[in-house]
C-alpha cells in the first residue's frame, strides 16, 4: 500500500503523490517566540517530526520548512513589559525553543526562517494583492485583505462567509469593509519600540501574522508545494487566510495536502496559554524524562485529541520501559529493514495509513515480545530501527531503565554489594531488608545466575 494522507481540504484520505517525484516539500507553522513552549506545542512539533521521519524512511528527499514568528502583538507586549528589545526577547526564546525540541528528539528542519528576515517579500505580496484589487488601504496606515473578493474563501474550513460570520461572531472593526477582512500590514503605533517597525510605501509598520507564512513558503518552497501542516486551531482563520493571500497573488493552489494535528486537552479543554491551563515542556521534563513525553505523544494518532495527565504519562513510561527492557535483554544488531516482511511490513502498513502511529506502536510491542522469547539480536535491531522512525528507542536502554531513582549509581552498587555479603553470610533477613529499602527508593533488583542487576521501578 502506498502512503495515504487525510487531507483537511478534501476531508478524505488521499493517495500521496508529490509534485516532484522523490522530493517532498513541506511547510509547518512554527512558534511565536515570546515565551517557553508548552505541551501543546510539543504535540504539534513531534507529530510533524514523525511525518518527516516517515517520509525519509519511505525514500523521499524532504525539504522541510518550519517558520519562526518573531514579530507580533504578543511579542511586542512582552518585550515592553520586560524592558528589553524585541530581538533580545525573541533571540532568547528561540534558544529555549530549540533546547526543548532537541530534548524531545525533534529534528531540525531544512529551513527555520524568521519572519523579520522576509519583510521585503511580504511587502511585495501586499503590493501584488493591492494591484489585483484584493487589498485596500484602511484608515491609519493599515492594509487589509478583502475576503469577499476571493471566491474560494472558506474552502478549507468548509463554511460559507455567512456561516463564518455567524460561527465566529466577528465584530465590526473600524476601517474594515467586512468584519472577516484581515490585516496584511499594520501601521506602527507611537508607543511601539523602534525595532518593531519597518519602512514601507504605506508608512512605518509591520506585517500582519498571516502574510508571513504566504511569503516565506513561496520564497523557500515555491508557489505550490506538497504538504502544509499545523495545529487544528490554525485551520481557521490562519490557514484559510494563507490560502486566500497566496492563491490570489500567485494564481495557483498553495498546498496539495493539508494536515492538522489534534489538540492537547486538560479537563476537556484545549491546552493553551490564553486559557491559562498549560504546562510548559520545561515543567513536564522536571518530572518525566523527554523520551516518555515523546512516547506519550506518538502512541496517539496525530489527528486525535490527546488527554494530558500525570497518570497518562506514568502509563507511557511503564509502556516504554517494556520496549527498552527488550533492548536491554538483547544487544541490537545493525539491520537493513525489509519493508515487505513480517513486523516491518505491518509497521509500514500502519504508517502508510495516514501516519497511524497507534498501530505502529502495537507492532513494536509484538516485536518486543518476540525479542524476549527468541533472544534474537536481529529482531532487537529491527525493534530499534522501527522505533527510530518514530524518534524513540534510540537511547541507552540501561540509562532509561535506571532513570527516575532517588539514589546515585554508586550508592545502589554499594547496597547491592552489602546485600550480596548478607546473603553469603546467610543473613537473609538483612538481604531482604536491603531489597525492600531499595524498592522504596525506586530501585528494583533482578537476581540471575550471573549476578544482580537493577532498574528503576515503574
Amino acid at each position: 500500500m502506498s502512503l495515504r494522507i487525510h487531507n483537511t481540504l478534501s476531508r478524505a484520505l488521499e493517495d500521496f503523490s508529490p509534485l516532484e517525484p522523490g522530493h517532498v516539500r513541506m511547510y509547518v507553522c512554527g512558534m511565536t517566540v515570546y515565551d517557553l513552549c508548552h505541551v501543546g506545542h510539543a504535540r504539534a512539533n513531534v507529530a510533524f517530526d514523525v511525518v518527516q521521519r516517515w517520509l525519509k524512511a519511505s525514500g523521499y528527499r524532504v525539504t522541510f520548512v518550519r517558520n519562526i514568528t518573531d514579530i507580533d502583538d504578543k511579542i511586542i507586549r512582552r518585550a515592553v513589559e520586560n524592558g528589553e528589545p524585541v530581538r533580545s526577547l525573541t533571540g532568547r526564546m528561540i534558544i529555549e525553543m530549540y533546547r526543548d525540541f532537541d530534548a524531545l528528539g525533534i529534528e531540525r528542519p531544512t529551513h527555520d526562517p524568521r519572519a523579520t528576515d522576509y519583510v521585503p517579500q511580504m511587502l511585495d505580496m501586499v503590493k501584488l494583492l493591492e494591484d489585483k484589487g484584493l487589498a485596500y488601504r484602511a484608515g491609519g496606515g493599515d492594509v487589509n485583505y478583502a475576503v469577499r473578493r476571493f471566491p474560494g474563501y472558506g474552502k478549507l474550513s468548509g463554511k460559507s462567509l455567512d456561516e463564518l460570520h455567524a460561527g465566529e461572531r466577528v465584530a465590526v472593526v473600524e476601517g474594515k469593509e467586512d468584519p472577516l477582512d484581515f490585516v496584511l500590514w499594520k501601521a506602527a503605533k507611537p508607543s511601539e519600540p523602534a525595532d518593531a517597525q519597518w519602512d514601507s510605501a504605506y508608512g512605518k509598520g509591520r506585517p500582519g501574522w498571516h502574510i508571513e507564512c504566504s511569503a516565506m513558503s513561496c520564497a523557500l518552497l515555491g508557489k505550490t508545494f506538497d504538504i502544509h501542516g499545523g495545529g487544528a486551531d490554525l485551520q481557521f482563520p490562519h490557514h484559510e487566510n494563507e490560502i486566500a493571500q497566496s492563491e490570489a497573488a500567485n494564481g495557483q493552489p498553495l498546498a496539495r495536502y493539508w494536515m492538522h494535528n489534534g489538540f492537547v486537552n486538560i479537563d476537556n479543554e484545549k491546552m493553551s496559554k490564553s486559557l491559562g491551563n498549560f504546562f510548559t515542556i520545561r515543567e513536564v521534563l522536571q518530572q518525566f524524562d523527554a523520551q516518555t513525553l515523546r512516547f506519550f505523544i506518538v502512541r496517539s494518532h496525530y489527528r486525535s485529541p490527546l488527554n494530558y495527565s500525570d497518570v497518562h504519562l506514568e502509563d507511557a513510561r511503564g509502556a516504554l520501559k517494556r520496549l527498552y527492557t527488550a533492548l536491554d535483554l538483547v544487544a541490537p544488531a545493525q539491520v537493513e529493514v525489509d519493508w515487505s516482511q513480517g513486523h516491518a511490513a505491518r509497521f509500514k502498513a500502519a504508517m502508510d495509513n495516514d501516519f497511524g502511529t497507534p498501530e505502529a506502536v502495537a507492532v513494536l510491542f509484538e516485536l518486543a515480545a518476540d525479542v524476549n522469547r527468541g533472544r534474537s539480536p536481529q529482531l532487537a535491531g529491527l525493534l530499534k530501527a522501527l522505533g527510530g522512525c518514530l524518534g524513540i528507542l534510540q537511547g541507552d536502554p540501561k540509562a532509561f531503565l535506571r532513570a527516575g531513582t532517588r539514589l546515585d549509581e554508586a550508592t545502589i552498587a554499594a547496597m547491592i554489594e552489602r546485600r550480596a555479603a548478607a546473603k553469603q553470610a546467610r543473613n537473609f533477613a538483612e538481604a531482604d531488608r536491603i531489597r525492600a529499602e531499595l524498592l522504596a527508593l525506586g530501585v528494583v533488583l533482578k537476581d540471575s545466575p550471573s549476578g544482580t542487576t537493577w532498574e528503576a521501578a515503574s
